[in-house]
């Protein structure tokens, strides 16, 4: 018998005259409340007018599972119709609860947070910190042991006392020590065997400046009591005149440091020097030096054999412009002028961020120096570096450079302005502006 009136079971639940609705028998396992419960057979059957209960919702959907959903209205069906006087059946309206992906309680993916801009520079600045003092840290003591430490000053004796400020005596040998017949030919350095000083410069490093003074070669000098850098014996003054070169080639850089002394009453801190093969490969690994050549030369000896106006010199050019002498009137005075002026140049287009801060530059550059250059044994990369910048100062409009006060010549030789030496050598030991002028 159909209890619903005016209503065929078959139109209603598409088959059958069974008393439960097809739902209901498709899945038993949903019901809920037992046999007796809403929906079951032996639960309440809907009177005439009423609507019969939609199919429950399965456990896993049911909201009493989530505490976090909101209930219904108290005392209000899910469909405006109460099977049990304002019972909350637990039928879901068909709200959605939790919104989409990343929105409300319990719903969809968290969101990534955003990123510590902060945090990331922080860390990137002090990675990069420790990446440059690392590496200054393993240049500093790859340079240092590249250092020729070959000159012992302690050998020296009867010194003049220490004044302010700091002074390098700076040479220039013709050491062809490394190099091969082709380079000897190529640079035209001849092949003499052991070494000369072609160049000779006390450079000063104090509160007023730097100033450069070069000593020439052929300066008539006396060579004073010493003792020997090999053998250790002491040779006693005899009042002998030479050239102030000779005294290199007698018995190295400790003589010389003794007779620059005893000349110039001036104390030498340290020793720097330099020969062929390094001169030219500093040159080289900067790219070479921009000069203003004001009048054309040419020089067979040297192998000199320049234009006049502004030109870059490479490696051989620049060692055949700093030996050239017969081209020039003056001679030796002459070309230590252009000494002074390729030196300058030199130091002041290498102490540049160009160089310094690009490493295909820069160590190619020190390798190139270091590997000729010998040093005092109290020499430091820091004194060098100190003496390197104050070169530089030199042509930046900080210093001075000019040639030893010169009187006339004796025998040949260029025999020095001795008020006047005494004078400047006064004037540096107290670092007080240089007023006195030379040749």
């Amino acid at each position: 018998m159909n209890e619903w009136p005016g209503s065929d079971n078959r139109d209603r639940y598409g088959r059958g005259s069974g008393a439960e609705p097809e739902g209901a028998r498709a899945m038993p396992h949903v019901r809920r409340g037992g046999p007796n419960g809403p929906g079951g057979p032996g639960g309440p059957v809907p009177g005439p007018g009423q609507q019969p209960p939609e199919p429950p919702l399965p456990p896993h959907l049911s909201p009493r599972r989530h505490p976090s959903v909101p209930q219904q209205g108290q005392g209000q069906a899910p469909y405006g119709n109460s099977y049990d006087g304002g019972h909350d059946d637990g039928y879901n309206t068909g709200q959605v609860y939790g919104g989409g992906r990343g929105g409300g309680q319990g719903g969809g993916r968290a969101q990534r947070p955003a990123p510590n801009w902060g945090r990331r520079i922080k860390w990137t600045v002090l990675t990069l910190v420790a990446v440059l003092l690392v590496t200054s840290v393993a240049t500093y003591f790859w340079a240092d042991g590249k250092l020729r430490r070959e000159v012992d000053l302690s050998k020296v004796i009867d010194r003049p006392e220490e004044g302010d400020g700091t002074n390098y005596l700076i040479v220039g040998s013709d050491s062809r020590e490394g190099m091969s017949d082709e380079e000897k030919k190529k640079l035209h350095t001849g092949s003499a065997e052991g070494k000369r000083t072609d160049s000779m410069m006390i450079l000063h490093d104090g509160s007023n400046g730097p100033t450069l003074i070069s000593l020439p070669r052929d300066s008539d000098v006396e060579i004073p009591s010493f003792v020997g850098s090999k053998s250790g014996k002491k040779y006693a003054a005899k009042g002998r005149h030479t050239k102030l070169n000779a005294a290199y080639a007698e018995d190295g850089p400790e003589l010389l440091v003794r007779t620059v002394e005893h000349n110039t009453g001036l104390r030498i801190d340290h020793y720097v020097e330099i020969g062929f093969a390094g001169f030219a490969g500093i040159v080289d690994a900067i790219g070479g030096v921009e000069m203003d050549i004001p009048k054309a030369f040419k020089d067979k000896k040297s192998g000199a054999d320049f234009q006049a106006g502004r030109q870059t010199l490479n490696g051989e050019q620049a060692l055949a412009f700093v030996r050239t002498r017969y081209a020039f009137a003056g001679s030796d005075l002459d070309r230590t002028k252009n000494q002074q002026k390729f030196l300058a140049a030199l130091a002041n287009q290498t102490a540049t961020p160009g160089t310094l801060l690009n490493p295909f530059k820069l160590y190619p550059t020190m390798g190139a120096g270091l590997d000729t250059v010998i040093v005092d044994k109290d020499m430091g990369l820091f004194d060098l570096g100190s003496m390197f910048f104050a070169m530089k100062g030199v042509t930046g409009g900080d210093g001075k450079s000019m040639n030893m006060p010169i009187a006339g010549t004796t025998g040949g030789n260029l025999r020095w302005d001795k008020p006047k030496v005494a004078k400047l050598v006064e004037q540096l030991k107290n670092d007080e502006p240089v007023t006195v002028s030379g040749n």
